[in-house]
């Protein structure tokens, strides 16, 4: 295993996946019981916690802004929460910051801290931070892969180099994906710190692949997003049924990618993948 810089095709095919959500179950623990209480805590919403918890849960988890920038997902969350349920105050200047910064990290949100004119950027900031030690305290018997994934992965690294291709930082990856022991199926990592999933895809395309024969396993809209850009196949992991969406890779998905028959099957795929998020 080797990273983006110093990889070298082996073979025709190069199947890419996603980590959290995807390969890895654990988005739903951590936006269970990270993200949306984190921030029932922050803004003191524990009047209303069940439905607003539900509604975050639907925000970043089961509706197309699934795997949504955690900033992003705030400043709609809040933006709701505002209109129906009691005022957040400075709403508007958070949603502002995370439309239009270049960036949206804590780092960012920190610079932004000296000319913010009311309170909600350095709450936001607090939340964030609050959420990372959440996480980072969850058991590791809470972090592990989705039933199938380890087969999936060395189903496809029989006939293809695979490529995870995930936002997530680096070294959480590494020693997750190590731990679980999926690292074994894996040629190459892409994680936060070589850039966006499309800016990856992009590279390791122009590491001679013909674009039909790369394909991004993916559970979320941007994981779609990154294939399309790039012009190269996508596979949707289907969030609540992921179990069943990695049997069928291996029964279905690898055999129509490595007999040139993936783009009828893909449509389908894709059509599933948005009906299931309810679009």
């Amino acid at each position: 295993m080797t990273d983006l810089q110093h990889f070298a095709p082996q073979k025709k095919f190069l199947v890419c996946v996603d980590s959290d959500g995807c390969a890895m179950d654990t988005m739903d623990i951590k936006h269970f019981t990270c993200f949306g209480p984190c921030m029932v805590d922050e803004w003191g919403l524990e009047e209303w916690r069940q439905p607003i918890l539900e509604r975050w849960n639907q925000i970043n988890l089961y509706t197309m802004t699934r795997g949504i920038n955690r900033f992003k997902g705030l400043a709609i969350a809040l933006g709701e929460i505002d209109a129906a349920y009691t005022p957040i105050e400075g709403v508007r200047e958070l949603q502002a910051w995370a439309e239009s910064a270049p960036e949206l990290s804590n780092g960012a949100l920190e610079k932004a801290l000296p000319t913010a004119q009311g309170p909600c950027l350095a709450k936001a900031l607090r939340w964030s931070q609050a959420v990372n030690k959440a996480i980072n305290a969850l058991p590791e018997s809470e972090k592990k892969p989705f039933s199938g994934a380890a087969a999936g992965l060395a189903a496809a690294q029989a006939v293809a180099d695979v490529a995870v291709v995930s936002s997530a930082n680096r070294e959480a990856v590494e020693e997750e994906w190590a731990r679980c022991g999926l690292l074994d199926h894996v040629d190459v990592l892409c994680c936060q710190d070589a850039g966006s999933k499309a800016a990856c895809i992009a590279q390791l395309k122009q590491k001679g692949y013909d674009p039909a024969c790369i394909l991004m396993v993916g559970d979320a809209p941007g994981d779609k997003a990154a294939a399309e850009k790039n012009g190269v196949l996508f596979y949707p992991i289907l969030v609540r049924h992921e179990a069943e969406s990695w049997a069928e890779f291996v029964q279905t998905a690898l055999p129509a990618l490595t007999g040139g028959r993936y783009a009828p099957y893909g449509a389908q795929m894709a059509a599933r993948f948005l009906q299931n998020l309810g679009q």
